[in-house]
């Protein structure tokens, strides 16, 4: 069972519904409530600040916090340096290319410029995590998201990059309620 529900099921004097449902049962639940909070927080955030604070690498980012928290690729400092250094080479990989004025790959179509800043983009972060040993894989999503066009405006990758933080902070709280050593920084072990 996660270490994350399991210490909240302790906490909370409630371990008795993993005897009565079934820890699979309550682990689906823990992942179904976690998934849809942070992500629903993150998108009313986005609606009410009309600022990108919702986009598709954030999903696995929250599985990862709440069902793997003590994997090193779940630590806050992983998460933050892997998306970190996604949305810099992907912007870095349009600069390149010359694609900071053009609109998404999807309404554009693929170009080789395209193909090249994808390319480029997904070799500096996946080289970039490792040098810096902060494996975190929904970067490589990120970095993608930046390079082909979806969030190509540095004030987008901002709050991409705020977004990011505050899931971290959510993951922190939660996983420090559950009684779990989270990191603050350094990777988990």
């Amino acid at each position: 069972m996660s270490d994350v529900l399991y210490g909240l099921l302790q906490r909370f004097r409630l371990p008795a519904l993993t005897k009565r449902f079934g820890t699979r049962f309550m682990l689906g639940l823990f992942a179904f409530v976690n998934g849809l909070i942070s992500i629903a927080v993150m998108s009313a955030a986005a609606v009410i600040t009309s600022q990108p604070l919702i986009f598709p690498s954030l999903g696995p980012t929250a599985f990862l916090l709440f069902y793997t928290p003590r994997a090193p690729v779940a630590s806050p400092r992983n998460s933050i340096i892997g998306h970190l250094i996604g949305v810099l080479a992907g912007y870095l990989s349009l600069v390149t290319f010359g694609l900071t004025e053009h609109g998404p790959a999807f309404a554009e179509g693929v170009t080789w410029a395209r193909v090249g800043a994808a390319a480029l983009s997904l070799g500096l972060t996946s080289g970039f995590m490792a040098w810096l040993l902060a494996p975190h894989p929904p970067a490589g999503a990120t970095t993608l998201i930046v390079s082909l066009g979806i969030m190509p405006r540095p004030s987008q990758q901002a709050f991409l990059m705020l977004a990011v933080v505050a899931l971290v902070i959510q993951g922190i709280v939660i996983n420090r309620l559950a009684g779990i050593d989270y990191p603050l920084w350094k990777n988990a072990q």
